[in-house]
């Protein structure tokens, strides 16, 4: 399959004439591949360089491009330069008029005009003239406005202003009050006779005789006169990409506004095109009337839909569709227009299920991953309708990041006409974040992490491998703009919902990583868009993972403090091996994050106390010796043997719980003191540094009362403890000074408040 080159401006073309839709798709194709670019449409553009034409025509776009000195040129031209493979010299394929008239020594009127154009003798077939336009009809003066400027003739319409000096007095019947202006009348078929002559004008229907009565001369100036278009059938077959403005991104799409008044758009021809099943020029149709503030109705374009799913539509259709759909969403974006997300709610769905945008798009990631669409298709799926869901999937995410965009600048019209809240949320779910269809993003997010990693040896690797990092990274960004579009509308109203919300999120998401291999997870987490939800999932996952191996992290929100002080240690005792024939705690070899080859991590307490390994007893285990006196044993105010060593300060039973595996240093007593409160407060130094020293640390923060480990130290009048405490949670001397202040606030609090007994 050839690849289209870079466009260049020396090959622009226009076709005229040629009703044939197979012929005339093999013309545009041709020139697309070669580079050059093709202009549609049934009026004459001035851009071009080439007109293909089969014969010689009384149209508009004809008589312009000779008028203008282009190339006139057969299709014959496209079709051997492509076999070629580049551009050949046109001057064999240039259209002859006066061959077929047996006319010896007579001259080709568009080689002339060409030639002169080209060495510059002059700027156009019409140059020089200042005609005097005295035509009535809008449309048939419109077209040979445009003839008459291609030759370069200055045009007025009557009256003329004061200062022109009309050389001619085109109209359709001469008149004497248009001799007034001293400037001789012509019949409007005087632009064909100057064109191409009398010979030519009679082989093309175009000449009158000099003696023929008025009647049949205006009979003759009705049929020369009607230069309509013959292309009515035969419309853009390419999608003019090139000329379409291609800004950088997606905030370049027109801002939202009141449009320009625009006349109402027929699409009748469009839904007559659909009924036959002529696709293709449907869509052709359907461009010529995409401008800002024309919507075409949705049931017009649900069949087309339908069609490029079903998974018989030919590639240049998927891409023409494709580019259907960017330019309504150019020029009718959705913000503040409800018509338009409603269109788009309408169209985004599966013609035959009708579910929603949803589950539209669902389907297409899970299709995408080789599972089967919602409906059969006639045939194995093609790459090129995977190319198109891909390209689906991209045109959702851009409409989805242009309704985040409005949003966030207050240009939405509420959430009602939001198009990302009507397909995330569900009226019942609008106060959560996770709610049913955001779960499932997550859980397709999963699921093509790990699809991303299983391309065989036997598929075309490089295509494949980039097809499916391109899925995930389009999920990956849906996923962020819907988090990112939830997190702007709520948090100014309700930061606790918000955080609510992704911590649920964070959650369910990390119970969807249970299964994931370490190297997935590896890419996985830093790969999700939003900053927010990536910490708090990383730490739901870390979390999950420990409260499985029995390692208790604690649910304060995330901070540097708490992965320094909790999860680094924890990640020591997950990645606990046996050296040395000592038996060393080892977490559960069912965890994903695990090793379990001769890479995995290891890690040993260290310290200055030879006490703290006291638990460990070189290849025999735990012995009876080593463990405590009433280790389980449990009061009646809920204190455990640990509470107990860290009041009366008996640092060796201390080291020996500590050592023990599965011993939980924040354990509370029935009012909610831990051990390291109960160590500040009585002031016992050696429990508190051994406390500080085990891994993983007790939770400095925990309060009973508003009563932290902190404050339980300058109540008794500890400082050292306190300066251990803020030493450890490494604070600045400003901040000790604060926490001293609040300590004394506390103590005069303490006279009047009772905590609960110790």
């Amino acid at each position: 399959m050839h690849k289209p080159r870079m466009v260049d401006t020396k090959h622009v073309f226009q076709v005229s004439g040629i009703k044939n839709l197979q012929k005339k798709g093999k013309l545009l194709h041709g020139i697309i591949q070669l580079g050059g670019k093709y202009i549609g449409g049934s009026v004459y553009k001035d851009g071009i360089t080439h007109l293909v034409v089969t014969r010689e025509l009384p149209s508009e776009k004809f008589m312009a491009a000779c008028a203008g000195g282009k190339w006139i040129v057969t299709p014959e031209y496209i079709f051997d330069s492509v076999k070629n493979g580049s551009w050949l010299p046109e001057a064999p394929y240039e259209l002859d008029i006066v061959s077929k008239g047996g006319v010896p020594g007579a001259s080709n009127p568009v080689k002339v005009w060409r030639e002169r154009v080209t060495s510059r003798a002059m700027a156009g077939a019409f140059e020089g003239w200042r005609v005097l336009l005295m035509v009535n009809e809008p449309t048939r003066r419109d077209m040979l406005i445009r003839i008459l400027k291609a030759g370069k003739a200055n045009v007025y319409s009557y009256p003329p202003p004061s200062h022109a000096d009309v050389t001619r007095v085109l109209t359709k019947h001469v008149a004497e009050h248009v001799k007034a202006h001293n400037a001789p009348c012509y019949s409007i078929e005087h632009i064909a006779l100057h064109l191409f002559g009398e010979n030519v004008c009679s082989d093309m229907g175009l000449t009158w005789t000099e003696g023929q009565p008025e009647e049949t001369r205006e009979a003759k100036d009705a049929l020369s006169t009607d230069f309509s278009e013959l292309e009515s059938e035969a419309r853009d077959y390419i999608s003019q990409i090139g000329e379409r403005k291609r800004l950088p991104d997606i905030l370049s799409y027109y801002a939202p506004g009141p449009f320009a008044q625009t006349a109402v758009a027929n699409f009748s021809n469009v839904q007559s095109l659909t009924e036959c099943g002529l696709f293709t020029q449907a869509l052709e149709e359907l461009q010529l009337y995409l401008l800002p503030g024309q919507l075409p109705p949705a049931p017009f374009l649900q069949p087309l839909m339908r069609h490029a799913l079903h998974g018989d539509a030919k590639p240049f259709f998927l891409s023409e569709f494709r580019t259907v759909l960017h330019s309504i969403l150019r020029n009718n974006p959705p913000w503040g227009s409800p018509a338009s997300g409603t269109f788009f709610m309408k169209v985004l769905q599966c013609p035959q299920c009708r579910k929603g945008v949803w589950p539209l798009l669902e389907t297409s990631f899970r299709f995408c991953m080789g599972s089967k669409p919602c409906h059969s298709l006639p045939s194995p799926a093609s790459p090129e309708l995977l190319c198109f869901h891909g390209d689906l999937q991209a045109f959702m995410l851009e409409l989805f990041k242009c309704d985040m965009h409005s949003a966030n600048k207050g240009e939405a019209g509420g959430l009602r006409s939001s198009v990302l809240y009507r397909v995330f949320w569900s009226l019942w779910e609008r106060s959560t974040l996770a709610s049913r269809a955001v779960q499932q993003i997550a859980q397709l997010l999963v699921q093509a992490s790990l699809w991303e990693r299983s391309v065989s040896e036997g598929q075309e690797r490089d295509w494949e491998r980039d097809r499916r990092q391109t899925l995930v990274l389009t999920l990956q960004d849906t996923l962020g703009v819907v988090v990112d579009y939830w997190w702007q509308e709520y948090s100014r109203l309700n930061r606790s919902l918000v955080d609510k919300g992704l911590e649920d999120l964070a959650q369910h998401i990390a119970i969807l990583c249970q299964d994931l291999p370490p190297d997935v997870l590896q890419t996985f987490v830093p790969g999700m868009v939003p900053t927010r939800l990536r910490m708090v999932t990383a730490d739901a996952i870390f979390r999950n993972v420990c409260c499985r191996n029995g390692i208790i992290i604690g649910a304060e929100p995330i901070s540097l403090r708490k992965i320094v002080s909790s999860y680094l240690p924890a990640l020591g005792r997950l990645c606990a091996v046996r050296t040395g024939g000592s038996r060393v705690l080892r977490a559960d070899s069912g965890c994903p994050l695990l090793g379990t080859g001769p890479t995995s991590c290891s890690w040993s307490t260290q310290g200055t106390d030879t006490g703290m390994a006291s638990g460990l007893v070189n290849g025999t285990g735990l012995g009876k010796e080593n463990i405590p006196r009433g280790l389980n044993r449990v009061n009646t105010a809920g204190e455990t043997l640990l509470h107990r060593a860290c009041k009366r300060n008996q640092v060796e039973t201390l080291l020996q719980i500590l050592a023990l595996p599965g011993t939980d240093v924040n354990v509370k007593d029935h009012a909610g003191w831990t051990p390291l409160h109960e160590a500040c407060n009585h002031g016992s130094r050696a429990c508190v540094e051994a406390l500080l020293r085990h891994r993983p640390a007790p939770h400095l923060y925990s309060q009973v009362g508003g009563v932290s480990p902190l404050h339980d130290s300058l109540l008794g009048g500890h400082t050292d403890i306190a300066m251990m405490l803020l030493q450890h949670a490494g604070q600045s001397a400003r901040m000790a000074l604060s926490c001293c202040s609040r300590g004394t606030a506390v103590a005069g609090q303490r006279w009047t408040w009772s905590p609960p007994p110790r």
